[in-house]
């Protein structure tokens, strides 16, 4: 009877380590992302993040993003900085929804006619969105979707959302 509990423990635990290889280490994601920003402008550019994983639902992410607009003349740029924890859920092979809070740095600039200024603050992004596993190292980010909230300048927009997609490299 000792041995059968040895053994069970032995295969469980090896078991458990093999599963745990099959969850990434790290993620790196690129895309698309589109900013609608207080006021009504829509803002197009670019999301490109790392997500370091410590098990297969907690991970920390480093997320930068850029965005740019024009409106009546005024050359708009926004650019986010942000950190956080990052929580997954992995139990479907299929799909892999994940929701994050990160909070870091905002530096937006306006240009018109060869004046320009620009503004640095502190930035959060509170929101989710879900992977389209494609195969164990890739997939494609089908949705994600962020409340945006900057303050800069002794004022705070948080009336703004981010919408992104692309491609999850996974190692």
């Amino acid at each position: 009877m000792r041995k059968l509990i040895v053994l069970t423990l032995f295969v469980g635990l090896f078991s458990w380590s093999a599963m745990a290889a099959d969850n990434p280490k790290a993620e790196v994601f690129g895309g698309y992302q589109y900013s609608h920003l207080e006021g009504g402008t829509g803002a197009n550019g670019w999301n490109f993040a790392l997500n370091g994983n410590f098990n297969d639902w907690f991970g920390i992410t480093a997320d930068f993003g850029g965005a740019y607009a024009s409106v009546s003349g005024i050359s708009i740029h926004n650019y986010t900085y942000t950190f956080g924890p990052t929580l997954s859920l992995r139990a479907n092979k299929g799909y892999t929804p994940f929701v994050h809070a990160l909070f870091g740095g905002d530096q937006a600039s306006a240009s018109f006619l060869g004046v320009s200024g620009s503004s640095s603050g502190f930035a959060a992004l509170i929101g989710g969105g879900v992977d389209v596993n494609v195969s164990p190292r890739l997939a494609i980010r089908a949705a994600q979707a962020d409340w945006f909230m900057v303050h800069s300048s002794g004022s705070t927009s948080s009336k703004n959302v981010r919408i992104s997609f692309g491609i999850v490299a996974r190692f």
